[in-house]
């Protein structure tokens, strides 16, 4: 384990799982019969360690940088529009803003290396709120021609993570992201970090058509043979990540640290995961995957992670969209666990009850 890395604990507790079991066992239905979110609310009990388990001030992040490759062509999107969804994100405009609002969860934008200055213009001593600028860099280098990362600026960005969450309240951290290009570094750590060639892990993106998607393969794959020697995860993600990924691993390390629930959302949020998990296998116990997202390469990171997503809509838009989306499943589950009946309390005979329920 690296030392500037927050150590984690098993959070398995075969008493509690037995317990969170032994309590949906005798709630008023046939047993199993909620499926995946009895599951689900297993998971959050243990990472909560309790068998009511509450979840408090979720805390909705989207964490933005820009990327060299861009440059490269690799986008249907220009860079500009990075800085400009972080703005439409403090407007209450974009799509996350708007499911955020819905479903109560506070949401912060983090500028971890957009090529811009959103403070440009407002007085020295004041906040803009719901930002946080958390610069480790300018932006993100192209991938393609050299590191995109220098290894301190990677460190900057973990650490940036890992004081953002040691920051924010609550027990629940849903990941979102913003980068024009960072479906370009998502491929790239995904065939670094599980040997799958390039051309399985990448996808069209913001859109691009067949042929931009094979110019967009061509130029990753330049960036796979320069970066080839890397095999460190870490060396990985300075080579070939992105400043907003970096930051989110550091996030995702420090709440699994601090025992909050982290909500996946899907192709770049997996990635940071992926990233995570390398280097400390354990936060897989503290994460939820929202969904499966209709970006190609996604599903490899599941099936290599070995976990599930909760949804699956076909949705590709990032910022944390699925997430959102998935968070009122984690509400209804522990809601189950904490005040549905038991046949006891209700006075409704098991048998009877088992009978009835099965015609």
């Amino acid at each position: 384990m690296h030392s500037n890395l927050p150590e984690l604990t098993d959070i398995s507790q075969p008493e509690l799982t037995q317990a969170l079991q032994h309590k949906l066992n005798g709630k008023t239905k046939p047993v199993g019969s909620l499926g995946r979110l009895e599951g689900l609310a297993i998971q959050l009990g243990l990472i909560l360690g309790t068998e009511n388990p509450v979840l408090e001030q979720p805390q909705m992040v989207v964490f933005a940088g820009d990327h060299g490759l861009t440059q490269r062509g690799v986008s249907a999107f220009p860079s500009d529009v990075t800085w400009q969804m972080v703005e439409n994100f403090l407007e209450g405009g974009a799509a996350v803003s708007v499911l955020a609002r819905q479903h109560g969860l506070t949401l912060t934008v983090v500028d971890c290396g957009v090529q811009h200055d959103f403070l440009a213009g407002f007085p020295a001593d004041v906040e803009r709120p719901g930002l946080r600028v958390h610069k480790a860099a300018w932006g993100a280098a192209d991938s393609s021609k050299g590191a995109a990362m220098t290894r301190a600026e990677c460190s900057q960005a973990i650490a940036h993570g890992r004081a953002l969450v040691q920051d924010l309240p609550g027990n629940a951290l849903l990941l979102g992201e913003m980068g024009i290009g960072n479906t370009s570094a998502a491929s790239l750590l995904l065939a670094k970090l599980t040997g799958l060639d390039i051309a399985q892990c990448t996808g069209a993106g913001t859109g691009l058509d067949a042929a931009a998607v094979q110019h967009k393969t061509a130029v990753l794959r330049e960036a796979m043979v320069r970066h080839a020697r890397q095999t460190e995860p870490l060396g990985i993600l300075a080579a070939v990540g992105g400043l907003e990924i970096a930051t989110m691993v550091g996030a995702v390390l420090q709440a699994a640290h601090e025992r909050r629930v982290v909500v996946v959302d899907g192709f770049i949020a997996t990635s940071a995961v992926l990233v995570a998990h390398a280097v400390q296998p354990l936060v897989l116990q503290r994460c939820v995957f929202a969904h499966r997202s209709g970006e190609r390469g996604h599903e490899f990171m599941l099936q290599h992670l070995g976990v599930q997503a909760l949804l699956d809509l076909g949705m590709r838009l990032g910022e944390g969209s699925g997430a959102a989306l998935a968070w009122p499943l984690l509400q209804s589950a522990c809601a189950i666990l904490r005040d549905m009946a038991s046949f006891a309390s209700a006075g409704v005979s098991e048998i009877a009850a088992a009978e009835d329920f099965n015609g």
